[in-house]
């Protein structure tokens, strides 16, 4: 049963602008350890961090739970590099996730259908 579905478009400056203007303390409260690891090993830094800001997005929006944290989500990517949606902290536990993440030099856009587990 589908629960929603949410879009989001991100500028790759203003995240760029957010780091260097709060460094950690921004990485750490959007950002997952594990994700802040992963994007340090991308050549394009800031646009893979703003790929994963828009599905963080996306994902609120077709959730609709307000009670839901930056750190409640973990995006990564599978065996195949297809990104994927986990959650943490015991959030999530009835909804399955399917994302995904574009970006560009200037832009990165997610999009986010979320359904019941069957």
């Amino acid at each position: 049963m589908l629960i929603g579905t949410g879009v989001d478009i991100t500028e790759v400056r203003r995240i760029r602008q957010a780091v260097e203007k709060w460094g950690q303390d921004f990485l750490g409260r959007v950002f997952t350890q594990a994700e802040i690891k992963s994007a340090k090993t991308k050549t394009s830094f800031y646009q893979h961090l703003a790929g994963r800001f828009a599905a963080k997005e996306a994902i609120f929006k077709a959730v609709g739970d307000n009670q839901l944290s930056w750190q409640d989500i973990q995006i990564h990517n599978d065996q195949v590099g297809k990104p994927v949606c986990s959650f943490l902290n015991g959030k999530g536990k009835n909804i399955i996730v399917h994302i995904s993440i574009s970006h560009v030099k200037t832009y990165a856009v997610a999009s986010a259908v979320v359904a019941k587990k069957s």
